[in-house]
C-alpha cells in the first residue's frame, strides 16, 4: 500500500516536472509580445557549423522572415522565381524535415530596398492556423496541414523600401501596420515627405474580411511591428511609424494618442518597460521613452526622456528591467538606464547588428548580419559592460532575428535554417 502511494506521488511530481518544462511557443516576431525575451533555460552557449548543431535544413528561395514555433511545428516564409512565388513552409521541430512547402499565391513587387526581401514579414500563429504577409501586400491563412483557409490580396501596396512589418494577433483579429509611399510623382510622398495614406488594419483571422481600418494622419513609411500593452487595465495596440508613434483601441481601431517624431523609416520595433515604451525613428534621431496613458496629441507631455547616442537603424529594442539595450548597424551593443536614458556602457562587437537581440537564460544573444553570434552575461555592476562569454561563427549572411525552440536556438541564414543545441 505504501509502495503504491509513493509511486503515485512520484508519478504526480514527474508529471508536474515535465509539464513545467514544456517549451514556450515562439508564435510571432521576437516571441511573446515581440519583446525578444525567452523564459527558456539550458540554451546553448557555444557552437560551430559542425558542433552543437541539432540539424540544419536548406530553405529554397529568398526571405528574411524569422522562424516561429508552435509545439513541434516551425513555420517560415520564402519567395522563389524572382520574388514572384510566395511560399509558406512548415518544418518538424525535432528533425528539421520539411513537412510541407506551399505556394500560396504569386505577387508583384514594384520596389524594394536591397536589404529587404519579398518575404521579410515574420508569420504569426494561434496554434491552429498560421498567417503570413508578403512583400506585395498579400495575406494568407493556412492550417497546420498546409491547406489554405483564405487569402487577401487587395491592399495594392507599394513602398520605396518594400514591406517589412510583421502581423500580430489579438483575440480574433489579425492586425497589420500598412505604410505605403507614392508610386507616381512626386516619388518622395510617404517616403521623404509625410502624407496621409498610412493606416492600421484589422481583419477577421477566420475569414480575412476587414473589421476596421484607422488612418494615421500625416506620416511616412515604416517597418516596425506593433505590440500590445495593458494601460490602466485596458489593452492598447502600440504602433510606431515614420513621424508618429500611436496607441489604438484594439476593439474598434480608435486612435487614442499620438506622439510626433521626425524621420523615416521607423524600423526598430518598440520595447515595453515600467509603463513606458522605448522607440526611435531612424539612426541619428533620438531614442525616446514615452508614457502611453495619454489622450490626443501627447508630444509635449508624455516624452519621459530622449537619448541621441547610438540610436539603432534596424535592430529592435530590448528591455531587461531596469535597462534598455540597443544593437546598431555599426556593430555596437549599448546599455542605458531605462528610467533616465543615461548611457551606461557599450561593446564594439563588430559586423552589422541588424537582427534583433535575444535575452534568455540570463544571457544576451547578439547576432550579426554575417552570422556571428556573440553571447554575453550581464555584469554584477550595471555600469560595467556585460562579459563576452562566447563568439560563434556560422559564416553565412543573416538578417532574420533569433527564435527559441525548447532548449534550442533557431537561426535563419540566406540559405538554410539552423537548429543549435543538443
Amino acid at each position: 500500500m505504501r509502495h503504491t502511494f509513493l509511486l503515485s506521488i512520484c508519478c504526480i511530481f514527474s508529471f508536474v516536472s515535465v509539464s513545467a518544462q514544456e517549451p514556450e511557443n515562439w508564435a510571432r516576431f521576437r516571441g511573446p509580445n515581440g519583446q525578444g525575451i525567452s523564459q527558456a533555460t539550458g540554451l546553448p552557449v557555444t557552437w560551430s557549423t559542425t558542433e552543437n548543431v541539432a540539424w540544419k535544413t536548406d530553405i529554397p528561395g529568398e526571405g528574411w522572415s524569422s522562424p516561429i514555433v508552435w509545439n513541434d511545428h516551425i513555420f517560415l516564409t520564402t519567395v522563389t522565381d524572382g520574388l514572384k512565388n510566395c511560399h509558406v513552409i512548415a518544418l518538424d521541430r525535432k528533425t528539421g524535415k520539411i513537412l510541407w512547402n506551399k505556394i500560396v499565391f504569386t505577387q508583384e513587387i514594384r520596389q524594394r530596398n536591397p536589404r529587404n526581401s519579398g518575404a521579410t514579414a515574420t508569420p504569426v500563429t494561434d496554434g491552429k492556423h498560421v498567417y503570413a504577409v508578403f512583400g506585395g501586400g498579400g495575406i494568407v491563412a493556412l492550417d497546420f496541414t498546409g491547406e489554405i483557409q483564405w487569402t487577401k490580396y487587395d491592399l495594392d501596396f507599394y513602398s520605396g523600401h518594400g514591406w517589412g512589418t510583421s502581423p500580430i494577433l489579438y483575440d480574433d483579429l489579425l492586425i497589420l501596420s500598412v505604410n505605403p509611399s507614392n508610386q507616381g510623382e512626386p516619388k518622395n510622398l510617404g517616403w521623404q515627405a509625410p502624407w496621409d495614406k498610412s493606416y492600421l488594419l484589422a481583419v477577421d483571422k477566420n475569414t480575412g474580411k476587414e473589421r476596421w481600418q484607422t488612418m494615421r494622419g500625416m506620416s511616412r513609411i515604416a517597418h516596425a511591428t506593433p505590440i500590445v500593452m495593458e494601460v490602466n487595465g485596458k489593452d492598447q495596440i502600440i504602433s510606431p511609424t515614420g513621424d508618429v508613434i500611436q496607441g489604438f483601441n484594439p476593439a474598434d481601431g480608435k486612435l487614442i494618442w499620438t506622439v510626433k517624431s521626425s524621420g523615416e523609416p521607423c524600423v526598430p520595433s518598440p520595447a515595453i518597460g515600467n509603463g513606458v515604451i522605448f522607440t526611435s525613428p531612424t539612426g541619428g534621431d533620438p531614442i525616446r521613452a514615452i508614457r502611453v496613458d495619454g489622450q490626443g496629441d501627447c508630444t509635449d507631455t508624455h516624452i519621459v526622456w530622449e537619448q541621441r547616442r547610438n540610436s539603432p537603424l534596424i535592430s529592435s529594442f530590448l528591455y531587461v528591467d531596469p535597462h534598455l539595450y540597443t544593437c546598431k548597424e555599426d556593430g555596437s551593443f549599448s546599455c542605458y538606464d531605462g528610467a533616465t536614458g543615461e548611457f551606461l556602457w557599450q561593446h564594439r562587437l563588430g559586423g552589422a547588428l541588424d537582427p534583433s537581440p535575444l535575452y534568455a537564460d540570463g544571457k544576451f544573444y547578439i547576432l550579426s548580419s554575417h552570422g556571428t553570434m556573440t553571447v554575453l552575461k550581464p555584469s554584477a555592476d550595471p555600469k560595467q559592460p556585460a562579459e563576452i562569454i562566447a563568439s560563434n561563427e556560422l559564416d553565412e549572411q543573416s538578417q532574420a532575428s533569433i527564435a527559441v525552440a525548447g532548449k534550442q536556438l533557431l537561426i535563419r541564414t540566406a540559405e538554410r535554417l539552423w537548429c543549435i543545441g543538443r
